[in-house]
């Protein structure tokens, strides 16, 4: 169920929400744009030492701040629903940066618990299990939602619909989900100290802002040009002073539960090396998926329901058959061999989308997909759907999954359970800085130089993390030291 609530908001601010935006008529750039929304992924580690130090009251550590998001996501999703991304595309904006940031909130206690309860020798097969349970919401939430969307000519309508699921994925956390063990309690500390030290971290995120964009302003770039390339470089470099400013607030401030935890991490050997490993890894993926969907149906014409069909109902059962296939197979490689293999079967997978690109929509026939009613879900008549698309899809999806169980190990690898949330945020965090920067990029450079040289230029990044994986190779062999359990119902 915790990987199922996990990946249900995801494509909502992500690929379905691209397909709302290209069908109501809005440009590659401004799609690309959008895809800063998903910013607070990137940040979540920031507010994740206040989900490890404070507990709601009555309902657990993890399980209250669980159904307490959970519910906040339902009530937003469904106010985001009444808002149209043309008319009122700030309020849109602003609705789709707080269903991520409460998504990414989910995320940070959603890979704490599961952490905090399962020992060293299960987080394989976990991080299968959680995977499996993930794509599953993305087929709905990404690949039914679009043959919804087609069938009933209404985006609205299907952002109530994914309202109504969240909400009931919070009664089941509240009434089903064990408590972690009392022995991992979190860290002693003052509260007035950490909330104010949260503040003065807010407060370095809005000076980096300013600075960065005032010093742009000051040497004669406009934030409003129409040239693409200025507007990503206010974004960049306002994100990219935002950050340390916003860590330095915290040490100075004396926010102690970041400051310790993000100590313990770097306190390990190769620390910093991980961090680029991470960042690096699945980056040449995040960089060909980053505008799938407006690829897929502005560029090579396919509607919403083929898109829905192929690339996420089709494509994430296949995802799901990759993380099956990967989690069999790291049973019986280390960790680095796993690691290795599949980043280089994604790399390879790319070339498929520059091949679709170049070759075209029809080029190696089609296949019949029969009718089916699953009661929720309907196709009323057989449809045709692309052979190549289909191949194409079916080598992402299945490398992608293989590598993101391999990868979703290494994380869980590198927590201390001490802590747990703000360990994990750090790590998936950067794990999400391909994602969520790459995509005003992928808007700006796939307008600039067309399809397929983006697609070639995808392989071209992934590059550095297989060779990274390869860099690192020692010290990937010395992360499966078991450690001690500390984590079991109630």
């Amino acid at each position: 169920m915790l990987g199922f609530a996990s990946g249900l908001p995801l494509a909502l601010t992500g690929q379905a929400m691209q397909a709302w935006l290209t069908v109501d008529g809005v440009d590659l750039a401004t799609i690309g744009f959008f895809g800063l929304v998903g910013v607070p992924y990137t940040f979540k580690f920031l507010w994740a030492p206040l989900m490890d130090r404070f507990e709601p009251p009555w309902l657990g550590r993890r399980r209250g701040w669980l159904a307490l998001t959970q519910l906040a996501l339902a009530v937003l999703l469904w106010w985001m629903a009444s808002l149209s991304p043309t008319a009122t595309p700030g309020l849109f904006a602003a609705a789709a940066v707080a269903i991520a940031f409460l998504s990414a909130s989910q995320d940070v206690v959603v890979d704490a618990y599961r952490t905090d309860l399962l020992p060293e020798a299960e987080r394989g097969l976990g991080a299968s299990v959680h995977v499996f349970a993930y794509r599953l919401a993305m087929i709905l939430s990404g690949g039914i939602a679009l043959i919804w969307a087609g069938q009933w000519a209404s985006w609205p309508r299907v952002y109530e619909t994914m309202a109504l699921i969240m909400a009931a994925c919070a009664v089941v956390s509240l009434l089903a989900l064990p408590r972690v063990s009392a022995a991992l309690k979190p860290l002693d500390s003052d509260p007035r100290r950490e909330l104010l030290g949260f503040a003065a971290m807010l407060a370095g995120v809005a000076a980096g802002y300013w600075i960065a964009r005032q010093a742009l302003i000051l040497i004669g770039l406009d934030p409003n040009d129409a040239n693409r390339w200025i507007q990503l470089l206010f974004v960049m470099a306002e994100i990219a002073l935002a950050l340390p400013l916003a860590g330095w607030a915290a040490r100075r401030a004396g926010f102690e539960t970041l400051n310790r935890s993000l100590s313990s991490y770097f306190a390990q050997q190769g620390a910093a090396a991980f961090l680029a490993l991470i960042i690096l890894y699945k980056l040449g993926d995040a960089f060909a998926g980053s505008l799938t969907t407006p690829f897929l149906i502005k560029g090579m014409g396919f509607s919403q329901e083929e898109v829905g069909i192929a690339n996420k109902v089709i494509g994430i059962w296949l995802t799901i058959l990759g993380a099956f296939i990967g989690g069999l197979i790291m049973t019986r490689l280390a960790l680095y061999r796993s690691l290795l293999l599949f980043g280089v079967l994604q790399l390879v997978s790319n070339f498929g989308f520059y091949l679709l690109a170049r070759l075209g929509k029809g080029a190696w026939g089609a296949v019949m997909v029969p009718a089916f009613d699953w009661g929720f879900v309907a196709l009323d008549a057989p449809a045709a759907l692309d052979l190549l698309l289909l191949t194409v899809i079916a080598g992402e999806n299945i490398t992608g999954g293989m590598g993101t169980v391999a990868f979703v190990a290494l994380l869980m690898g590198l927590c201390n359970q001490r802590f747990t949330a703000t360990h994990y945020a750090l790590l998936s965090a950067f794990a999400a800085v391909g994602r969520i920067y790459v995509s005003p990029l992928s808007g700006v450079l796939s307008q600039s130089i067309g399809w397929p040289a983006f697609f070639l230029f995808s392989i071209v990044v992934a590059v550095p993390g297989v060779v990274m994986v390869w860099w690192l190779r020692d010290a990937l062999a010395r992360l499966g030291r078991p450690q001690t359990d500390g984590a079991v119902d109630d």
